[in-house]
């Protein structure tokens, strides 16, 4: 069998598809051919890149001490793992025994890069995070006390600074908006204490979210990064810094060619906030927001769900001062086009305090344009992404059923307010009933939550519900949209409209 080249299998599959299909097809997509090697860029980077080594001593009772890795029962690496657990633990003397060492020194090693000659170096904070001493190791093996200048834990950045007369050696950042997926890319770093690691590999994708917070928009690679890779730089081919190493998922703890690296376009304004102020300031709508799904667009008259849905506006945060309301879709902020939830925060988060923007929102079946006044995020801030979930209660009494919806409703009296704890200002309608199955269920609405308004229109009983629906219904819409106030605050649940009336339950 002959072997052909990666990189030019997809410009034959291609090219055979298009002798087959004909001209209708794609023209083929010719790849650029693989660099010679990664030698003298990765000797003209290593310099720039360090080591970080943080000591924490742990107090309290040392006989815990860290965790034994997992090997087979009785297996001798057990055994060994197990026998240096206890020296460590255990003072020296005849048998091993005496009183547990107290104030045990815990290390963590790290990676991070020098941006500046002046002493500047960034790593994630989680590589310092708890740290008492902190040393930053350059390529030659010099060790330098750092200090940390401040952190954030929101995005898991840090920046440190040391003092030193050695000459430093800085690489830049990079425009990270400008990678592709497919792209070459290096990481360097400091795996599992090693050192002065180099890796290759591409692209894998962007803008991943992997669960760690609203300003989650990941570069994913397949370059191996490892334990201790964390908070080196991952460069593209031009030397620059387009990502900070910060996770990985594997099973086993070592690389399987998924890790995720921190753009570098959104590390910049943190890392040079942390260098202004020692802290982030992050700009703030004081709104929380959930997706736009196909039945919320739908529901709404957008031809697609795109945007970010207000589930409700702070009274006196900046949005609400703007005029911007529960049910708003926002479409663009600040010119820069919000195809899905996420990236409202993101962007938002990025632009400077007290700059007025404009924003674009969907509302009552157009577009309309507002301008609001950037504020500060608050420190006690609650969570901007609105929950789906709604919690357990009792059911109520004497309901309304929804035929053919699932749902049986009542109004709000003050025996419902004491038996669902509902707050005394609470108005709307009362869900006391959810079938099992339904559309209604599925949607996450249970017993206790409570619908404050109908397609954007408040309502105060069951009828005010029962007579929309109807209209709804006599108008073909396919589904409808209401705001709920759950355990877990407000959001907009679109309820698909299926066939039947309104029954006394």
């Amino acid at each position: 069998m002959n072997l052909i080249p990666s990189r030019f299998l997809s410009v034959i599959a291609t090219a055979g598809a298009l002798l087959v299909a004909g001209p209708a097809m794609l023209q083929p997509a010719f790849a650029k051919p693989s660099p010679d090697g990664f030698a003298d860029l990765a000797a003209r980077l290593l310099p720039g890149v360090v080591n970080i080594a943080s000591t924490q001593v742990i107090k309290g009772n040392a006989d815990q001490g860290p965790e034994i890795p997992s090997f087979p029962p009785g297996s001798p690496m057990e055994r060994f793992f197990k026998d240096f657990m206890d020296k460590q633990r255990r003072p020296n003397g005849p048998g091993g025994q005496g009183a547990p060492q107290e104030g045990r020194k815990s290390q963590s090693l790290g990676s991070g890069f020098v941006i500046d000659t002046a002493g500047y170096v960034v790593t994630n904070n989680h590589v310092i995070d708890g740290a008492d001493q902190i040393n930053v190791i350059l390529q030659d093996n010099t060790t330098i006390k750092a200090k940390l200048v401040g952190r954030d834990e929101k995005v898991d950045i840090a920046l440190l600074k040391i003092e030193t007369n050695h000459p430093l050696v800085a690489v830049p950042f990079g425009d990270s908006d400008k990678g592709r997926v497919g792209d070459w890319v290096i990481a360097i770093g400091n795996p599992f204490g090693l050192g002065g690691t180099v890796t290759a590999g591409i692209v894998s994708a962007r803008s991943r979210n992997i669960g760690q917070g609203s300003y989650d928009d990941f570069i994913q690679t397949d370059a191996a990064i490892n334990q201790g890779n964390s908070g080196g730089p991952l460069f593209n081919m031009d030397g620059e810094v387009i990502g900070i190493n910060t996770a990985i998922y594997s099973r086993s703890g070592g690389s399987i060619g998924l890790g995720f690296s921190i753009p570098s376009n959104q590390a910049k304004n943190v890392v040079m906030q942390l260098k202004d102020f020692g802290r982030t300031r992050r700009g703030w709508l004081g709104v929380k927001i959930q997706q736009v799904t196909p039945d919320i667009a739908e529901s709404l008259g957008l031809k697609e769900p795109t945007g970010a849905m207000i589930a409700s506006a702070d009274e006196n945060g900046p949005a609400a001062m703007a005029k911007v309301q529960g049910g708003d879709i926002i479409l663009k902020f600040n010119g820069t086009d919000v195809k899905e939830m996420r990236t409202l925060p993101r962007v938002v988060a990025e632009t400077p305090i007290g700059k007025q923007v404009p924003v674009v929102l969907w509302r009552d079946g157009k577009e309309r344009t507002v301008q609001v006044t950037v504020g500060e995020l608050p420190d006690d801030a609650k969570p901007v992404l609105a929950s789906t979930n709604s919690q357990d209660k009792p059911q109520g009494a004497r309901p309304v059923e929804l035929a053919g919806m699932g749902l049986k409703l009542s109004p709000i009296t003050d025996e419902a307010r004491e038996r669902f704890q509902i707050a005394a200002d609470q108005k709307g309608v009362l869900i006391t009933d959810v079938a099992a199955g339904s559309n209604a269920a599925e949607k996450g609405l249970k017993p206790g939550d409570v619908i404050v308004e109908v397609q954007q229109e408040e309502v105060k009983t069951p009828s005010d519900i029962t007579d929309r629906i109807e209209r709804f219904r006599k108008a073909n819409r396919r589904s409808v949209l209401m705001l709920v106030q759950t355990g877990d605050g407000l959001h907009w649940v679109p309820l698909s409209l299926a066939q039947g009336k309104a029954q006394g339950g």
